[in-house]
């Protein structure tokens, strides 16, 4: 493969404040955005789990509002788009059109109280903006 065409993933340059497990309650969520890319953690069994905020079923955000990333029983992680439902430990989806896959883990690295997202870590591609890529394939056409 030449190096025109090979993609380059995009990696977090350095390690990230998240924040101090002690500021958050047993299953209470944080968000984070690097370089446009969102991320979230749950604070679950007195661990952070963290994960990419994209459904690998469509490519969408799973919050139905900022730092909401639960179902209403507050036992698993819920896509507000199609109810995909995914366990907070693993992020393996249980239920819904994407069944068996799993969310984008994000490396965390715990120093004391201070949980860090760690450098060097692979992102997700970076959003598209639908509206304004409608707008391009218009003035190309």
């Amino acid at each position: 493969m030449d190096s025109i065409n090979k993609v380059e993933t995009e990696r977090v340059e350095a390690e990230i404040l998240l924040c101090q497990l002690s500021e958050l309650e047993e299953m209470q969520s944080i968000e984070l955005a690097i370089k446009q890319r969102k991320l979230f953690a749950i604070r679950h069994d007195n661990q952070l789990r963290a994960y990419w905020n994209s459904c690998p079923h469509l490519g969408i955000p799973l919050n139905w509002m900022p730092e909401k990333f639960l179902d209403l029983d507050g036992l698993l992680i819920q896509c507000s788009s199609h109810g995909a439902l995914f366990q907070i430990d693993s992020g393996e989806c249980i239920a819904g059109p994407c069944n068996g896959d799993h969310l984008q883990q994000v490396e965390l690295r715990i120093d004391g109280d201070s949980i860090y997202v760690a450098a060097n870590q692979p992102m997700p591609a970076a959003p598209i903006n639908l509206r304004a890529q409608a707008l391009a394939d218009l003035e190309d056409s």
